[in-house]
């Protein structure tokens, strides 16, 4: 190998002269020559040779065993030894270096090309396969299949990183273990044990496939569906060495099938249920003219008795007449309400500029006479320069007024109801933040209930005003509508709504 640059590392001037003059004629360069192992090590860093011819016995305190130990160790040159000594212990040193030669003084000049030759080539292939042996690695540690090899005995010889992961062994826990005990299979169906893939393949010399519903039981127990196949390691005689296994997890696969299939069963109940889902329209638009339209026939006569009686009696009746007729209308407008909300079927939602400031002074006004006539205060807190919030303004009413008249109903006299507004706009999206809190606290058992159907605090009425427990489901679906959501929290006496909104 030609061109090949060789540095002569001697302590004899004479010697090293004589060396360079040989190297030289056959054909190789010898950039520098060193005489003591400091120096080498350093002219071996500064020209990076090909091969160092190393006497042993060198000037200084470190001779030429030491030198070639850090030269090869950290720079991965070959080394041959050029040396008069020949004793047991120097050759026990020698060794231990790993050298590519050891050639005794005085030599032959074809001795000395040979071994330069064999080394070169030598090296040459040891770094190759070096590099093959780095990329196999890399190549079994980067892909997302666990690989296990074993040998002819089924005992493990190698596991890449997913394998570790997957059966919850460590490489250095498994190696020479078995591979049944390492890789520990069974039917997801009936937990019967399955025979390791490695045992058939170590047998019949084929590639196999695990079967079908087959689950990993990994070190600590956990069930782990997968996928695999094994295969036999053949030498370059198409001899059996051992065998390989390649598998997976599935987990995500059958979740997908699964899912799938859920999709489609659902895509199918979906059908079924806007069938019944028209039906029940139907029947509850049916149902909703008939109940409405002789109520509102009964109301209209009950006014046309009160403007034509004059008894006071008859007219307390008549008024009561009047009011249960009201709830009547109430109840079914509420089941209506709810209905549509839960189908979907509600009124397109029309966003519009509400002016906070002036427009929920307007939507409270109602109530100032009532709180009033119970002994409540209703304070309203509103910042300044509050920006325009974009919302539908019919459903935000119907939420505010509906949770201001549970405030009213459950707060006792001398009590308070406040109303809270900000807006915070250090977040994208900006958000409007409304509060309506009572001096009145729900229990915590009953707390997570209030948004149920049909749903009322027992004995927490106190003004006995009634209600159809259908407010605040609604307020909650309203609430859903305009892309907002609600909490509700209760303790030391007060019971605080918080809605959070953004622009439509």
């Amino acid at each position: 190998m030609t061109n090949a640059k060789i540095l002569v590392v001697e302590d004899e001037a004479i010697v090293a002269k004589d060396l360079q003059y040989r190297l030289i004629k056959f054909g190789y360069i010898v950039p520098a020559i060193a005489s003591s192992g400091e120096e080498a090590i350093n002219k071996a860093v500064e020209i990076s040779p090909d091969l160092v011819l190393m006497d042993i016995k060198l000037k200084g305190s470190m001779d030429g065993i030491e030198a070639a130990q850090e030269i090869y160790k950290h720079l991965d040159i070959p080394v041959i030894y050029l040396t008069a000594y020949a004793d047991d212990n120097t050759l026990e040193r020698a060794k231990i270096t790993e050298p590519f030669g050891y050639l005794l003084k005085p030599f032959k000049e074809k001795e000395l090309q040979t071994n330069i030759e064999i080394t070169l080539i030598k090296h040459s292939l040891e770094r190759q396969l070096k590099v093959n042996q780095k990329w196999l690695d890399a190549l079994l540690k980067s892909i997302s299949d666990g690989v296990i090899a074993s040998d002819l005995q089924e005992l493990i010889t190698f596991m890449n990183p997913v394998a570790e992961n997957l059966t919850g062994w460590k490489q250095e826990e498994a190696l020479g273990r078995n591979s049944s005990e390492i890789f520990n299979i069974a039917n997801g169906e009936t937990h019967n044990p399955i025979e390791s893939p490695i045992i058939k393949v170590l047998q019949d010399g084929i590639i196999v496939s695990i079967p079908a519903e087959t689950i990993l039981i990994t070190k600590d127990g956990v069930e782990i569906p997968i996928d695999d196949s094994a295969a036999p390691i053949r030498d370059d005689k198409d001899n059996i060495t051992g065998a390989v296994l390649v598998f997976r997890d599935i987990t995500e696969r059958k979740q997908a099938i699964e899912a799938n299939q859920k999709q489609i069963e659902q895509e199918q109940l979906v059908v079924q249920w806007e069938e019944i889902n028209q039906l029940k329209n139907d029947f509850l638009n049916l149902v909703t003219h008939e109940l409405r339209s002789p109520l509102s026939n009964i109301k209209l006569m009950i006014q046309m008795i009160q403007v034509s009686s004059s008894t006071e009696e008859t007219q307390r009746y008549l008024e009561l007449m009047e009011s249960e007729c009201d709830r009547e209308l109430e109840l079914i407008d509420d089941l209506l309400d709810l209905q549509q909300l839960e189908s979907s079927s509600y009124p397109v939602i029309t966003p519009d500029a509400l002016l906070l400031q002036q427009w929920l002074n307007w939507v409270i006004e109602p109530f100032q006479i009532r709180v009033q006539e119970h002994q409540q205060t209703l304070q309203l807190n509103l910042p300044a320069n509050l920006p325009p919030l974009f919302s539908d303004g019919i459903s935000l009413e119907r939420i505010l007024v509906e949770l201001i008249n549970n405030a009213c109903k459950y707060t006792p006299a001398g009590g308070e109801i406040i109303l809270n507004v900000s807006h915070n706009s250090s977040e994208a999206p900006a958000k409007t933040i409304i509060t309506i809190s009572n001096s009145a606290e729900i229990s915590k058992t009953e707390l997570p209930r209030i948004f149920e159907k049909f749903y009322r605090v027992p004995n927490a009425d106190i003004w006995n005003q009634g209600g159809s427990g259908l407010g605040l489901p609604i307020v909650q679906k309203l609430i859903e509508q305009l892309q907002g959501n609600i909490q509700v929290e209760s303790g030391n006496g007060w019971t605080i709504f918080t809605l959070t909104l953004t622009d439509l």
